[in-house]
């Protein structure tokens, strides 16, 4: 049955100017509360919803106080998303999720992660002296998509766990594509940032350089081709994606992309599978951190770096420690050294993955962590495996975009979703269907052995790119306590570890984790956040060894926690989005 669109009384993060936006296509949103300024999480009691957009949180709200499922709000959020936010994620691009269902308790976690086509080859990414490309050489184009997964993992979401009526989750997207909506100022600032790339494709140029010029903040874009997808996938689910018109523009786009073409087909378009996989979790704090296992390196890395500082008590070290930055710093580079040599597809490749968060191994691998210096040297360990563990370290480059979507309903079911199309405008190619291609492709490594050893994360046919992505639930006692995810490339790991540690360490609010000012160390150098009093930290950091570098770190963290009197929701002040909840 489709949902009403009636509103009860909502509560808000938003700022002033988001709040206008959000309130001309939403009615009676009857109270807001600006808690991005107050640094406050927003309270809720029946359900709550944190994502990447004002106009894509509203819908989702739309269903949720309509009786609908934390499915049938993502995928109205997602459609939104895809709208309004194109340079981060969409119908072109992927998705790992994680469910908790409030009936049975059970956790799944669905892979909608692209896959690459079954014409790549070892030297896809090489030149014909098989040296690696350039990366940009490699991402703008065909040649670095593969085939799309979140159409597929939209629709298996709801055919496990949907209540609404599949045609009116895309009634907000449709409308918005069809009637216009606000370009917001992050949206502009990206397009006249990467212009220059975006005018290589004339159907990409033409929707966001009319007139040869970068849309602007303010106006208003309207979406034609892609309100038509939208009702193909309302009236003929994801089987009109990936046949027929769709799925055959999608094919000519890559094949004909100028200078650049890739290998796609349409037998890789109607062999596409969403996998549904255990979840991997690891125990901190007496609570199990639960997210997604390979191919993503989300949930391991996660799972190590905390494990490793579980003995240590960063509760009475604060979060203005030097100290305890140490410990998170170096526990993530470690964590980072096993991920880099060992994690991939496991499909394709033998992943040790209860070896790598296993108790006495992570113990081992925390004793490196004593002293009072940073570490000098950082190598992956060997955790134990049944199989040869004898691979070289990767060289994948992962660059930032991607979106994260927060939401828990009134059944008690919650969800993480974490969804991307990669690159900021991926590869830069449009489909016929107005939104935007992945490039995917180029999170495996451009090489594929490394002195004659093999890279676990190297391309293979149908495999799918190791990635960063970090959707996480965390349990207290077999039920949720918060749901949390960030995009940022493979900065997502630290982002999210910062936000966990603060809640349950520090005893912050979500909206105050995730202000917290970001701290980063992955191989080496620790980055820390522009702009913020981590300035303070740097000199103690350098003193303790470490090389460090000031640079704006932009993660989009969205987290809920739930406790015993409701929902508490937060969204990142670095970005546009907004929680609302009842």
């Amino acid at each position: 049955m489709r949902l009403l669109p009636l509103f009860p009384l909502l509560l808000a993060v938003l700022p002033a100017s988001a709040q206008q936006a959000a309130d001309a296509f939403a009615p009676e949103a009857a109270t807001s509360q600006t808690s991005k300024q107050a640094g406050t999480a927003v309270a809720a009691s029946k359900w709550m919803i944190s994502a990447a957009n004002p106009l894509a949180v509203r819908a989702g709200a739309r269903l949720l106080a309509n009786g609908g499922s934390a499915a049938d709000a993502m995928i109205a959020v997602q459609s939104v998303l895809g709208l309004v936010e194109p340079q981060s994620s969409g119908l072109g691009g992927g998705a790992f999720l994680v469910w908790y269902d409030g009936a049975t308790g059970e956790m799944t976690t669905l892979d909608g992660r692209e896959t690459a086509p079954l014409a790549a080859t070892p030297r896809l990414f090489q030149n014909d002296d098989g040296e690696p490309l350039k990366f940009f050489d490699a991402v703008v184009g065909g040649l670095s998509v593969g085939t799309p997964g979140t159409p597929a993992l939209l629709e298996k979401a709801h055919a496990k766990w949907g209540r609404a009526d599949w045609p009116s989750l895309f009634a907000d997207a449709t409308a918005l594509a069809e009637g216009g909506f606000e370009v917001s100022p992050r949206l502009a600032a990206l397009v006249a940032s990467d212009q220059e790339r975006l005018a290589r494709f004339p159907r990409t140029a033409s929707y966001f350089l009319p007139n040869g010029a970068p849309i602007a903040a303010g106006s208003t874009l309207t979406n034609q081709p892609y309100a038509k997808t939208l009702r193909a996938l309302a009236s003929g689910g994801a089987k009109a994606f990936y046949s027929g018109e769709i799925a055959q523009g999608i094919i000519d786009t890559v094949a004909n992309a100028e200078g650049n073409p890739g290998v796609l087909s349409m037998t890789d378009m109607s062999i596409y599978k969403v996998k549904q996989r255990a979840p991997v979790c690891a125990t901190y704090r007496a609570h199990d951190i639960c997210g997604m296992g390979p191919p993503s390196s989300g949930a391991l890395t996660l799972g190590q770096i905390l494990g490793m500082l579980d003995g240590h008590d960063l509760a009475a070290l604060g979060k203005d420690s030097p100290e305890a930055w140490r410990l998170i710093g170096d526990a993530s580079r470690l964590a980072f050294a096993d991920r880099g040599r060992y994690m991939a597809d496991s499909d394709f490749v033998p992943v040790p993955t209860k070896g790598l968060t296993d108790a006495d191994y992570l113990d081992s691998r925390a004793k490196l962590l004593d002293g009072d210096k940073a570490l000098t040297e950082v190598s992956a360990g060997q955790p134990p495996f049944d199989h040869a563990l004898l691979w070289a370290d990767d060289e994948s480059i992962e660059l930032p975009s991607t979106s994260h979507i927060s939401i828990v309903d009134q059944y008690g079911n919650a969800l993480s979703m974490t969804t991307t199309i990669e690159n900021g405008f991926g590869s830069r190619l449009m489909a016929p269907g107005g939104f935007l291609l992945n490039n995917e492709l180029t999170d495996f490594s451009f090489k594929t052995h490394s002195d004659g050893v093999p890279i676990a994360n190297r391309i293979e046919p149908g495999k799918r790119p190791r990635s960063s992505m970090a959707p996480t639930i965390v349990l207290k006692d077999g039920k949720p306590a918060l749901v949390v995810g960030s995009p940022g490339g493979s900065r997502i790991i630290g982002y999210v570890a910062k936000t966990i540690v603060a809640h349950l360490d520090w005893g912050l609010d979500p909206q105050a984790a995730i202000a917290l000012p970001n701290l980063v160390n992955r191989f080496g150098t620790y980055d820390l956040e522009e702009g913020t009093d981590t300035a303070a930290l740097e000199e103690a950091l350098a003193g303790m060894g470490f090389e460090t570098n000031i640079r704006a770190l932009n993660s989009g963290v969205h987290a809920i926690a739930v406790t015993e009197d409701g929902f508490l929701g937060g969204a990142d002040p670095r970005r546009e989005g907004i929680a609302l909840g009842e």
